[in-house]
């Protein structure tokens, strides 16, 4: 690359990491991850390393942060509060100990100390004879700013030390270093109250305790769930301070403040090695956020004779994690239909590296999730994936709109078939009801043929999926036209197989009313409401004609489950369905005769079945209590009259037990069926 080319990039780079570090340490609002702001500074000393010459003092590799807002007072710090150099695999470890051993040999012989690096905000404390007088943001590193009032509201942070009057005695002067930030359950909770005040939630733990800290107002701040660690003692004047990292940590324990209960000590560099990796497998242990693990030498005195490079000491390195966090922009947003006939979003993204892995599409849940969050296409959006888990748009970043982008609203039309879809006031999902629709038809295949429904022997899944796949079957009524000729042609099949097959298909014509009602899959139309149904109405012909009002009138049927029905008889689609299996013989009415509700013994009694029956099968009994005029359900409630219990029963008997519900076992069923006992004691 051409001189005057890098140069160009060099100074453009300085631009965009000031721009970056103003956003992240000034107004605690980023715009970018730390993931692409670890390599933008890459980059950038990878050019300083090529071009020493170039270096001046405006470099961002020669400053720790950003500047300082005029709203608080300002503090000098009584030395310069640093950040670390970072190092991304075990390579950059070892050649960091490699570095530091050739200015050094007392390294290859010293110990470490591995501390988790907090996401948060990096605070400094002074005291006094023991008394909190002063904190401060570290700032630019050497001048930060003072929020001592929104501090002394942190209950984790002592207001006197020792705290335990046995303790050891601080010196006069005491300046300590710490982080300060909100545990993951408290941040979820908080958001989750602010949800639910109706109020604006927030993206992440770290900009949320840096943005509770700079309050002006202190009663904000002591309304965040703010917490703080700390690590370091920056200065100390009239007495004794340890000289390594690990009774540096002890001693701040021992005083009263709160030191992680993750720091591990490591007797030399090979045991560091060796613990490394576990460090990344136990990153969601934390209770906080961390993005890394710092590696420090233990002996202090030795660190700080190893001095900086730039402003980074040498005595000490980050290992940060692999990205699970970054941003990048919303290009679009697409609507999967998935097999049960939900329409899911999903985000459409500028290619971006979390974690190792190239991410170009996140899930965005749900319609209800984009508008909460106020996500728009062309959004600059915060994106997360945690190790196997699908990566999720977490929310926009509001702060980098530049007024181009476009908000969102779910779409009116199925994009698989263009029909129209359905959503109810009080649900989150979004439904394609087309029994038809291609994107889901395996699954309403799957249905139509299974044993509560139309009960259609050896017709499986796998064989549902060949029949799809070969395009022999477009809805369920094209099952009533195949051909052996056609079955033949797939793979496994023989003249008997076939035979069989098309015999099964034949004798489900046979099957009543609520069988066929239930395989249509209208959404919240099961078994027990297809019965209903069936004597309701005789037949589909006035199943069809009927409206919200009526059929709200039958028990168990709600608005959402009414509008369900008459939404899915008003398809375009389905209706053709309805047409086509009419014109194959498949059209059963209502039998009201003997064996109906209205004969049955059974009449007007509810039963839920639990456990596993010695003769009949879950859907042998439910059957049977419905040929005797039964209902049958799934959960016990107080209108449940009779409990019918197997071996290996569930949570149902308890339940069942607490409402005083009957218990029988398969011998009292047929008692009440055949007589011998009452059905109505």
């Amino acid at each position: 690359m051409h001189e005057q080319t890098v140069r160009e990039e060099y100074e453009q780079l300085k631009r965009e990491i000031h721009f970056h570090n103003y956003r992240y340490n000034v107004l605690d609002s980023p715009v970018i991850s730390d993931a692409e702001f670890d390599r933008l500074m890459a980059r950038l000393r990878e050019i300083e390393k090529q071009h020493p010459e170039w270096i001046t003092p405006d470099s961002p590799s020669r400053r720790t942060g950003g500047g300082v807002l005029e709203k608080f007072s300002k503090v000098q710090h009584p030395r310069p509060v640093l950040s670390l150099a970072s190092g991304f695999n075990v390579g950059d470890v070892k050649a960091w100990f490699e570095r530091v051993c050739r200015l050094d040999r007392r390294v290859e012989q010293t110990d470490f100390v591995l501390e988790p690096k907090i996401d948060g905000l990096t605070v400094v404390l002074h005291y006094h004879n023991g008394l909190f007088v002063q904190g401060a943001t570290r700032g630019d590193g050497e001048i930060g700013e003072d929020i001592t009032p929104n501090l002394r509201t942190i209950r984790w942070i002592p207001l006197h030390v020792p705290v335990d009057p046995q303790g050891p005695n601080p010196p006069e002067k005491l300046v300590v270093r710490g982080e300060a930030f909100i545990s993951i359950s408290d941040f979820e909770a908080l958001n989750k109250r602010l949800e639910e005040a109706g109020e604006r939630t927030y993206l992440n733990p770290r900009n949320t305790a840096a943005g509770s800290l700079r309050q002006l107002d202190t009663a904000i701040t002591a309304s965040r769930p703010i917490m703080l660690l700390t690590y370091n003692i920056l200065a100390a004047e009239g007495g004794s301070i340890p000289d390594t990292q690990w009774e540096t940590l002890n001693y701040l324990r021992a005083l009263g403040f709160p030191v992680s209960e993750f720091n591990q000590y490591c007797k030399d560099f090979s045991a560091v090695l060796e613990v490394l990796d576990e460090w990344i497998a136990r990153r969601d242990t934390f209770p906080y956020e961390a993005d890394g693990v710092v590696i420090k030498i233990n002996d202090l005195r030795l660190a700080e004779e190893l001095g900086f490079v730039g402003k980074d000491p040498r005595g000490a390195l980050a290992l940060k994690f692999p990205a699970r966090e970054v941003t990048t922009v919303l290009r679009d947003i697409v609507v999967n239909v998935g097999r049960t006939g939900v329409l899911t979003p999903n985000a459409l993204l500028d290619p971006v590296e979390i974690g190792g892995v190239v991410v170009r599409q996140a899930t965005l849940h749900n319609f209800e999730y984009i508008a909460e969050k106020d996500i728009r296409i062309g959004d600059r959006v915060l994106v997360k994936r945690a190790g196997d888990v699908i990566p999720y748009v977490i929310g926009p970043v509001v702060e980098a709109r530049a007024g181009g982008e476009t908000p969102y609203s779910p779409p009116q039309v199925c994009p698989a078939c263009g029909q129209a879809v359905e959503h109810f006031e009080g649900e989150v999902a979004w439904y394609c009801v087309n029994a038809a629709c291609p994107a889901q038809l395996v699954r309403n295949l799957e249905h139509f043929v299974s044993r509560p429904a139309m009960d259609i022997a050896g017709l499986g899944i796998k064989i549902v999926e060949q029949l799809v796949e070969a395009k022999l079957v477009n809805d369920a009524a094209d099952l009533y036209t195949l051909r052996r000729e056609d079955l033949l042609k797939l793979e496994g099949f023989a003249e008997k197989k076939a035979e069989n097959l098309l015999q099964a298909i034949e004798n489900s014509k046979k099957r009543p009313l609520a069988r066929l009602i239930n395989a249509l899959g209208i959404r919240g139309v099961g078994e027990v409401t297809a019965a209903d149904l069936a004597k309701a109405f005789g037949n589909l012909d006035a199943l069809c004609q009927a409206d919200i009002d009526v059929l709200q009138q039958i028990e168990g049927i709600g608005p959402n489950i009414a509008q369900g029905i008459v939404d899915w008889f008003s398809q375009p689609g389905n209706r053709r369905l309805l047409e086509k299996l009419r014109a194959a013989g498949v059209w059963p009415t209502f039998d009201h005769g003997a064996g109906t509700a209205e004969a049955g013994i059974l009449s007007g009694l509810t039963f839920v079945v639990t456990g596993t029956l010695p003769t009949y099968g879950r859907e042998e009994v439910k059957t049977l209590i419905q040929s005797h005029g039964g209902k049958v359900v799934d959960s016990v409630s107080k209108n449940t009259r009779y409990l019918v219990l197997g071996e290996n029963p569930g949570s149902k008997l308890e339940k069942a037990r607490q409402l005083g519900v009957n218990v029988i076992d398969e011998t009292g069923l047929l008692e009440l069926i055949q007589g011998r006992r009452s059905a109505r004691s």
